[in-house]
């Protein structure tokens, strides 16, 4: 009997994507938006707030505000990020994007920040992979499960310990998935940006004459990385090109991880 196999993704895809309020999710949503695709942003402001959002950024592009929805959960909620996804039309891919940083030496890291970045991190990209993989199962669907990891899942960085070892255990996290996964016709890889010019670092980078200079030692093509560039990765990663690659980091650091972190 011939094997039937999941229906493959078409080129505008239905997306959902974690985190997307923030200054990445925000740059991603609107690449894949400009690509066609049509997005689900999730992150923990109240419905109203999210649409309004939504609004402001694509004044005078309603096409693009078209392909743009919002809805509230917390990935650290299975029940919740469940729910949001079982509601979803036709998802294709989940984009697990959410997460925290906070800088503390090793010695002065609190239990609770600790358990706050495996709690976000980790472990809420595993319940929202985990929901997405079912949902592909029970649809029939080559779904598409994508991370937000970073270069310092491979090379640690002063001050911030927790952040980097929730994203090494992110890119097992993918690798388990993709290679789990693979019989259902489903597909994991992860983008691991370097230093972005957004947030924590960001804001680090134009106060913090310290961290200015080890960034700038760091970085091989001497400028940090745009939320621009970031978004480009997903959008390969989530474009036909990109539909061979499974259990695969895209490394996209500027050259950072070539460096020492000192």
């Amino acid at each position: 009997m011939e094997k039937l196999l999941p229906t493959p993704l078409g080129p505008s895809r239905r997306i959902l994507l974690t985190g997307g309020l923030g200054e990445i999710g925000r740059g991603v949503a609107l690449r894949l938006a400009r690509d066609g695709h049509h997005i689900t942003l999730v992150d923990l402001g109240a419905e109203a707030e999210g649409e309004a959002t939504l609004d402001a950024w694509t004044t005078g592009d309603p096409a693009i505000r078209t392909r743009l929805a919002y809805r509230r959960a917390d990935v650290t909620d299975p029940v919740g990020i469940g729910a949001v996804i079982d509601g979803l039309a036709g998802l294709e891919i989940a984009i697990a994007n959410a997460g925290i940083v906070r800088a503390a030496p090793f010695l002065e890291i609190a239990a609770g920040d600790w358990d706050a970045h495996l709690a976000t991190n980790l472990t809420g990209a595993f319940h929202t992979a985990q929901a997405a993989a079912r949902r592909f199962v029970r649809d029939g669907t080559a779904g598409l499960l994508l991370f937000t990891s970073s270069w310092v899942a491979e090379i640690p960085w002063p001050e911030i310990t927790a952040y980097t070892v929730s994203k090494a255990g992110l890119e097992m996290l993918a690798r388990q998935a993709a290679r789990e996964l693979a019989v259902h016709g489903i597909r994991a890889n992860l983008v691991a940006p370097g230093i972005v010019a957004a947030g924590m670092a960001k804001r680090q980078y134009e106060t913090e004459p310290q961290y200015r200079a080890r960034v700038d030692r760091v970085i091989p093509l001497g400028s940090l990385q745009s939320v621009a560039s970031v978004a480009g990765a997903f959008s390969y990663l989530c474009s036909p090109d990109g539909d061979y690659l499974t259990g695969t980091t895209l490394l996209a650091d500027g050259g950072a991880s070539l460096h020492a972190a000192d």
